[in-house]
């Protein structure tokens, strides 16, 4: 069974940064991607963007594109997300999941972390 946990949300105001961390346990961790979505108050879950984790490939939603940087580091099983020039827009709470194959779809969520940009 693979946990994930989400950290380094908080409150930031328009312009900051963050940087979020999604720390996976569970032997045996080997996913073929790890990936970020948020979801807004009254909206649908969206993706973010993900990282292959051998290659590390990533990609993104083409409006996030230039202020959002995934990364990871294999040997502490952690994905983050850098998280540039913050709008108040980018508000939502912040979760990373596992796509174990290129054919599956994503699992095993994280319980999230919250981010609020205050304009």
């Amino acid at each position: 069974q693979v946990r994930l946990v989400e950290s380094g949300g908080g409150l930031v105001h328009t312009g900051d940064s963050l940087r979020l961390s999604c720390a996976a346990s569970g032997r045996s961790f080997n996913p073929y991607e790890m990936g970020w979505f948020r979801q807004a108050p009254g909206k649908e879950r969206e993706f973010v963007g993900g990282i292959t984790w051998s290659g590390g490939s990533t990609r993104y939603v083409d409006s996030m594109k230039g202020r959002f940087t995934i990364s990871r580091d294999n040997a502490r099983n952690t994905v983050y997300l850098q998280m540039n020039s913050l709008k108040p827009e980018d508000t939502a709470v912040y979760s990373c999941a596992v796509r174990w194959s290129s054919f599956a779809s994503y699992g095993y969520w994280g319980q999230g972390t919250q981010v609020t940009v205050s304009s």
